[in-house]
């Protein structure tokens, strides 16, 4: 099963987070200077191309996090092999408090499709939280003519094989497991046309060059400018950002429960000081109202900024989902 964290525990974590915060962020920053951190500016590596969903979120923190800390926070988008490259880089990195990674979804699913990617996360990363959760949406330019995500099935099974096209944002993205997973329980096969990250799936399902799209939050401000229209989602319940969209299993298709996420880590080895200082101020930029509304209402987050200990445990159940779907699917990439 895919974890879920309610608005209520979402409040509740939250004020716990911001209460202990009160007293620890008064004395870290003397801690901080005290021990020479941070030692000039830091880097928080997007393993994406801008325009995607991980590099919404890290430009949106990105402000905040260096008026907290006082020092310069550069965003540094690393992208390749589905966020793998740039996470490999943080891996290696030295765990001094200077280097951070925003993850996205193909952080739980790559293990079983690459399983030589240079690092282990449970091994080389430190988790520091799960910042939100969110569905994927089933979404088709406005020129198409489907009102349904049935449909848009009822013509892959009229048309010959792979007639249909359903963009993602990647090879081993979560979206493109979950179109397997949505081609086994359907028996029809779709053109599966893989983008480089959300900003270029977005701006493709945007520019009427696919038929149907799924993705995260980066397809959203489509969605609300009318260019492209939500077919389905994802997940188990209908999201509270989505409440007229119907999941999948509401269109037919049984079984599937997939979230998106993103999360904050550190090299491993990282000191505990320091990853509680930036969990603690992670806390506070998400709490402001101007982040708070983008992450909700932008971005379609439901926002978690979990313990360290629970994002790691969400890291661990959620790879050992997908490794399932891959090997129940015979899913490869090239």
């Amino acid at each position: 099963m895919q974890s879920r964290i309610s608005k209520a525990s979402h409040r509740a974590i939250t004020r716990r987070g911001l209460l202990a915060g009160a007293a620890a962020g008064l004395a870290a920053p003397a801690l901080a200077q005290q021990d020479g951190w941070p030692r000039g500016p830091i880097r928080l590596v997007a393993p994406y191309p801008p325009g995607g969903t991980i590099d919404a979120v890290s430009r949106l923190f990105q402000p905040g996090l260096q008026a907290e800390l006082g020092t310069p926070v550069v965003v540094e988008n690393r992208a390749g092999a589905g966020g793998t490259m740039g996470t490999a880089h943080v891996a290696r990195s030295a765990p001094d408090g200077q280097t951070f990674v925003l993850v996205f979804d193909s952080h739980v699913t790559n293990p079983a499709l690459m399983p030589n990617r240079g690092f282990d996360s449970a091994r080389d990363l430190a988790p520091i939280t799960l910042i939100g959760t969110t569905a994927l949406l089933i979404a088709t330019p406005k020129a198409r003519a489907w009102q349904s995500f049935p449909q848009v099935v009822d013509a892959a099974r009229r048309g010959p094989p792979e007639a249909i096209s359903c963009a993602t944002n990647g090879n081993g993205t979560m979206a493109h497991l979950v179109l397997a997973q949505m081609q086994g329980i359907l028996g029809v096969q779709f053109l599966h046309v893989p983008y480089g990250g959300g900003g270029p799936l977005a701006t493709a399902a945007a520019g009427n060059q696919t038929d149907i799209a799924m993705g995260a939050a980066a397809l959203s401000g489509h969605v609300a400018s009318g260019l492209v229209r939500p077919l389905a989602q994802t997940g188990a319940r209908r999201s509270a950002k989505y409440p007229d969209v119907p999941t999948l299993a509401d269109c037919g298709v049984p079984g599937i429960d997939a979230v998106s996420f993103c999360g904050l880590l550190a090299p491993a080895g990282t000191p505990e000081p320091i990853l509680r200082r930036v969990r603690e101020v992670m806390i506070r930029v998400a709490e402001t109202p101007t982040v708070n509304e983008r992450l909700r209402e932008g971005l379609g987050f439901d926002i978690a900024m979990s313990e360290p200990e629970e994002f790691g445990r969400f890291i661990a159940t959620q790879t050992a989902t997908w490794q399932r779907v891959v090997t129940e699917n015979r899913i490869r990439i090239e």
